[in-house]
């Protein structure tokens, strides 16, 4: 049975529609961000609101709790389903199974897709329809003009200290589009990817009979990770063929990321 893009489609009880075509972020690489907004890189689970469902970046369609999005606006928004620093994976597991734990949790609006004109006049049609509806379980993330590169990588240090990811930073003249863009980038101290495992390598040590580490690969080549696994990763690897995030500083002169650690699985 051929299914129609777009449409809605369930499999095993788990529903399914097209992925959402939504912006991605570049890394920050010097480019000039003089008079750009920055925000802090909230760590959560990317959501899009289509005007009827909440459906994330692969097309999986979210089961909040009964009237969660009932004073959500009938037109797109682009987020992040967030509660507090330090929390994704408890949030993570929260929005993805069918009946998780919601509370705490909003959609932080970061952009309005189909809005007209920069990004502080999109972001003030939400902004308007709060105003309305202030028991909605959204929130506009806060967007600071940024002076200079002093200014964000202070502002990156603060969110640092407190526990914090990172900092977005969008050129605000730009209309919303789909896919990598040169006007959104991620500034971190340290970076984080995904890469597919593709073989275990046992441990020596304390560590023999246990996962050592894993090889990976993803656009830039195959690699080991052998770092940042907990002793409950270790005695339950992330299984072959599954994505996991991995952070890194910068790369080798192969083009491999350096000093990849594992971070978590996706």
């Amino acid at each position: 049975m051929k299914i129609l893009l777009g449409l809605l489609s369930v499999v095993s009880g788990v529903a399914f529609a097209a992925p959402p075509s939504i912006i991605l972020a570049k890394n920050y690489t010097n480019q000039n961000v003089e008079n750009w907004l920055m925000s802090e890189k909230l760590d959560g689970v990317r959501a899009y609101w289509d005007g009827k469902r909440l459906i994330s970046r692969q097309g999986n369609v979210f089961t909040p709790p009964s009237g969660f999005t009932q004073h959500f606006p009938n037109y797109p928004l682009d987020g992040e389903l967030y509660s507090k620093r330090g929390q994704f994976e408890q949030i993570s597991a929260s929005v993805r199974a069918n009946n998780g734990d919601w509370r705490g949790i909003k959609l932080h609006v970061f952009d309005v897709p189909n809005a007209s004109g920069s990004l502080k006049q999109r972001l003030a049609v939400v902004e308007a329809h709060l105003t309305k509806y202030p028991q909605a379980n959204l929130q506009v993330v806060p967007q600071i003009p940024v002076k200079n590169l002093a200014h964000a990588q202070d502002f990156l240090k603060q969110i640092e200290r407190q526990g914090g990811e990172g900092v977005m930073l969008r050129n605000p003249l730009l209309p919303y589009s789909a896919g990598r863009s040169d006007g959104l980038l991620k500034l971190k101290s340290v970076h984080d990817a995904e890469c597919i495992v593709t073989q275990h390598h046992e441990g020596k040590g304390k560590y023999m009979g246990k996962l050592g580490a894993v090889s990976c690969k993803n656009e830039l080549g195959e690699f080991r990770i052998g770092t940042g696994f907990k002793d409950v990763d270790r005695e339950n690897p992330p299984a072959i063929g599954s994505k996991i995030t991995y952070k890194y500083r910068g790369f080798t002169k192969k083009g491999l990321p350096r000093f990849a650690s594992y971070l978590r699985k996706r």
